[in-house]
């Protein structure tokens, strides 16, 4: 068992990989990082997903088991879930001593779907029924389009991963459309200690982003600091939403928290610490889902850093700094939403290449 991320789970910070593939299922590798390196879930892209089904032969035998007859999007889903479902069979014992809490496996509606709600809720139900496991998380993107089709899916009983979340406004109007998917459930009759969810809230695209306009505007001692800061604002909010009354009154219904998610963990400046979106973002009950090189890099010599709880006014005095700088903050995260949504579709249809290659 590795120490230092002993320490950080002890913390109360639940350690996901950020990754998945067929070869670490079958290597033995994750059931490894589960044992040795506090690992309590997995989450997944499509930019994983492309990486993952363009090495090797690891999907051949499937691939040739679907047949000729299949158009790539039944492929995809099949291969995918497929991994996922077998993830979420590896972290079962996990789920199970957590109630629920842990254990957690992700799979991404695709992202050309990113803003049609009707279609994002169909796929969402879609891909809960194939996985057929009840520790999978559907992930649905925090776009506009996307809020109402989370507060459905959750309505409905699925348990979802909220991604793509990068502003405290948009984070707050996640939450709500959490609680209000909780109030229908509630009132459909449903059981709402079954349903979960994190919202994924990204880090280290913020500074890179930010850090690149602080550069021309000469305010270099301003740099570095903005993605943390946004996090503990983003934390604050949690703080408040899961202390009101609306949310005291939905817990003493069996209720679960929106667990905070820090998404996008990997430091993008090399010449930042590499460990720098963990040290700095621990809190019980949050969740920090890393790159294997962050996970190893805090295994070698990561430290556990003071808790994030109750310092949301300490990130907003930073962010007031860095708009004073003239810094449109607004347009940053609007900005990296749609480069978010244009990545993922960028992957996916490295993904739809690749398994077309595969099956024909």
């Amino acid at each position: 068992m590795n120490e230092r991320l002993k320490a950080l789970a002890d913390a109360g910070v639940s350690i996901w990989l950020d990754d998945l593939s067929r070869a670490r299922l079958t290597s033995g590798n994750l059931a490894q990082k589960i044992a040795e390196d506090s690992v309590s879930g997995v989450t997944t892209n499509p930019t994983i997903f492309a990486a993952a089904l363009a090495q090797g032969d690891d999907y051949a035998e499937q691939v040739n088991a679907l047949g000729d007859e299949i158009d790539v999007d039944y492929a995809i889903k099949q291969l995918t879930t497929t991994d996922v479902r077998d993830a979420c069979d590896l972290f079962a014992d996990v789920y199970a001593a957590s109630k629920g809490y842990d254990g957690r496996v992700s799979i991404e509606v695709a992202p050309t779907l990113a803003n049609n709600t009707g279609e994002t809720i169909a796929q969402a139900a879609e891909l809960h029924d194939l996985v057929d496991r009840e520790n999978v998380l559907i992930k649905i993107p925090a776009t506009k389009p996307g809020l109402p089709a989370i507060q459905q899916t959750i309505a409905d009983g699925i348990s979802v991963n909220v991604t793509l979340i990068f502003s405290e406004e948009r984070y707050r109007e996640v939450m709500d459309a959490y609680l209000s998917g909780l109030e229908a459930a509630d009132a459909a009759g449903k059981d709402l200690s079954t349903i979960h969810s994190v919202a994924s809230f990204f880090v280290s695209r913020v500074d890179a982003e930010v850090d690149k306009r602080l550069e021309k505007l000469g305010r270099d001692d301003l740099k570095s600091k903005t993605a943390i800061a946004n996090a503990l604002v983003a934390y604050g909010a949690f703080e408040e939403v899961f202390g009101s009354d609306r949310f005291k009154a939905l817990a003493a219904k069996g209720a679960n928290q929106q667990r905070p998610l820090w998404a996008s963990t990997g430091t993008k400046d090399p010449g930042l610490p590499d460990t720098l979106y963990v040290t700095n973002l621990v809190a019980d009950g949050v969740v920090n889902t890393m790159p294997e090189k962050t996970m190893d890099a805090f295994a070698d010599h990561g430290e556990v850093g003071e808790s994030i709880v109750g310092r949301a006014a300490e990130g907003r005095a930073v962010l007031d700094e860095v708009t004073a700088a003239r810094v449109d903050l607004a347009d940053v995260f609007a900005v990296l939403e749609d480069e978010g949504v244009e990545k993922f579709i960028v992957s996916w249809n490295e993904l739809v290449t690749t398994v077309e290659k595969a099956i024909h």
